[in-house]
């Protein structure tokens, strides 16, 4: 960390003369958001370097600025887009994205699904959607999941060419299973869960190994016709009972669970686990590239024994690392279900949320979240980024299409003494594709209560495009005229916006928190559009009844 810090400590001395602890501690939070929740520790070294880099001789300063504007300098701009796909032919790859749709697709979802489309773009290639739906009780799938996925998915830009349902195909994953079970490469396992695992860690084969092929067919007749309870019989694929590993070693392919499916009912009470049915899938769909996470290489281990004993090729895999999102934490989407389940959301596409459907209610734009994503990579390194950079890359597409507003919340009125006249306000809509909305100013305005609080008897503000005003009784909310150029007053906070006594709606704005106030009525004209409220945020005015709901975007 100490070495971190001295680098920004010395790159801040060649740039001013002079290292600045504020400006260093705001590079330093720029450049590396994930440290902000340490920021005392960091100040603190801050300082410490400060004084150690003011201590130093100007022999032993030089060679550290030499060391640091060395490493500093300028690399090579990196190529945009993704890496080439090993092995990739034009025309002839085909990749899968297979999520459980038991919530809607997050940020993290939107990563396979973005980066797989990619790919198949590049390589004019087919992209398959399959839902690996085959756990009916512990990840449940939820049925409006399914068209969630699909209506994400064609958002996003990123339509599937073909939509599998693993949980309707259950009579092929059957009969993989009787053919493993003939070639006495499956068995059925009566043991325990305790019992197997005192087997497994021992290295040693358990008792019902060696069944032959004629009694396993028997009992998986029986396991289909419902004749064993949950937990009694589960189906193994022989693998290496001396496998390095003891997670490979015979792992589970098929369990008895009695529980209705959202998709297919009671139709079968035996189901494969996720490592069987999409070994068997993949197969049959042609998947020539998988890409998934690093903390999944043991799927891959088990799945392979599956294709050794079929004589399959496996298909080509890329391991990628974790993605956390600051802000939102970890990406879970059963966490997030039982946090709506518990009230603490409104809902899966509430604001606060990182799920794509919350995303698209603010005013995100499926273009901005792709190269967010794109911009993330496909290395085994992990990934840690702010929400910020997917801001940056939503401002760039918003800024120079949304209108501009004011909107005044925790407004307090104040009387302008001197103004007696209305006067007509154009106010510029949009800097970059021009225009005026049109305010009427007035001796009664409306200003945030922030403005007001911050503001001292004597205090020269302007209020934005209208006129001067100087406070001159707080506790009245008493202003004075002072002229309607622009001359004076000092910019920056010193310029606030405002709203008129009359020619307003009551404004609410949902996010991380709730802002109430005053919006000008002209914004009624942009309802279903992403805005800019000046000075406090882009913002999509979701719908009006009385009251304007904006839903907040970012700043």
């Amino acid at each position: 960390m100490k070495e971190i810090v001295m680098k920004f400590v010395v790159l801040n001395a060649v740039k001013y003369g002079k290292p600045n602890e504020k400006a260093v501690m705001g590079k330093i939070m720029a450049e590396m958001p994930e440290l902000r929740s340490k920021a005392k520790e960091v100040l603190e070294i801050v300082k410490e370097c400060v004084e150690e880099f003011e201590s130093l001789s100007e022999e032993e300063r030089r060679k550290l600025i030499e060391k640091y504007s060395a490493k500093s300098k300028p690399k090579e701009e990196k190529k945009k887009g993704l890496p080439p796909l090993e092995g990739a032919e034009k025309g002839k790859v085909v990749m899968r994205f297979a999520p459980n749709p038991n919530g809607p697709p997050t940020l993290g979802s939107a990563r396979g699904i973005v980066v797989n489309d990619e790919y198949c773009k590049i390589y004019e290639g087919k992209f398959i959607l399959r839902f690996d739906d085959t756990d009916p009780r512990t990840k449940r799938p939820m049925i409006e999941a399914y068209d969630w996925y699909l209506e994400d998915c064609e958002w996003l830009g990123a339509r599937p060419d073909e939509v599998i349902y693993a949980s309707k195909r259950i009579p092929i994953y059957y009969e993989y299973c009787e053919k493993l079970l003939e070639m006495e490469k499956a068995y059925p396992c009566f043991c325990s869960k305790e019992e197997f695992k005192k087997f497994r860690d021992a290295g040693v084969e358990c008792p019902h190994r060696n069944t032959s092929a004629e009694e396993a067919l028997e009992i998986w007749e029986k396991m289909l016709n419902g004749e064993f309870g949950e937990g009694e019989v589960v189906i193994r694929i022989k693998t290496d009972m001396k496998h390095r590993d003891p997670a490979i070693r015979d792992w589970v392919a098929f369990r008895i669970i009695y529980e209705d499916h959202p998709l297919v009912g009671d139709e079968f009470c035996v189901w494969p686990t996720l490592d069987f049915e999409s070994a068997i899938e993949d197969h049959l769909l042609g998947i020539t590239h998988i890409i998934r996470g690093k903390d999944l290489r043991d799927s891959e281990l088990r799945q392979r024994f599956i294709y050794s004993y079929f004589g399959w090729e496996y298909p080509l895999t890329k391991h990628w690392g974790k993605v956390s999102i600051h802000e939102f934490g970890k990406l879970s989407t059963s966490e997030l279900k039982k946090e709506i389940e518990a009230g603490k959301y409104d809902g899966w596409d509430d604001p606060r949320l990182p799920t794509i459907r919350a995303l698209r209610r603010r005013g995100f734009r499926p273009e901005a979240i792709r190269k967010f994503i794109l911009s993330l990579g496909v290395g085994e390194n992990d990934v840690s980024v702010s929400v910020k950079n997917l801001y940056a890359e939503n401002r760039k597409l918003i800024d120079p299409i949304a209108n501009r507003y004011f909107f005044v919340w925790d407004p307090v009125e104040i009387r302008i003494e001197g103004l007696e006249e209305e006067v007509e306000v154009r106010v510029p809509l949009n800097p970059t594709k021009g225009g005026y909305r049109k305010l009427i100013g007035s001796n009664r305005v409306y200003i945030c209560g922030d403005d007001f609080e911050r503001l001292k008897e004597g205090d020269l503000i302007r209020l934005k495009d209208f006129c001067n005003v100087r406070l001159v009784d707080k506790e009245k909310g008493t202003f004075e005229f002072e002229g309607f150029e622009l001359k004076g007053v000092k910019k920056g906070r010193n310029i606030i916006h405002w709203l008129p006594k009359d020619g307003v709606v009551e404004c609410v704005v949902f996010g991380e928190e709730r802002w109430k106030g005053f919006a000008e009525r002209n914004a009624l004209k942009d309802i279903g559009n992403v805005v800019q409220f000046e000075r406090f945020a882009f913002c999509r005015l979701e719908s009006f009844d009385e009251i304007l709901r904006a839903i907040y975007t970012h700043p």
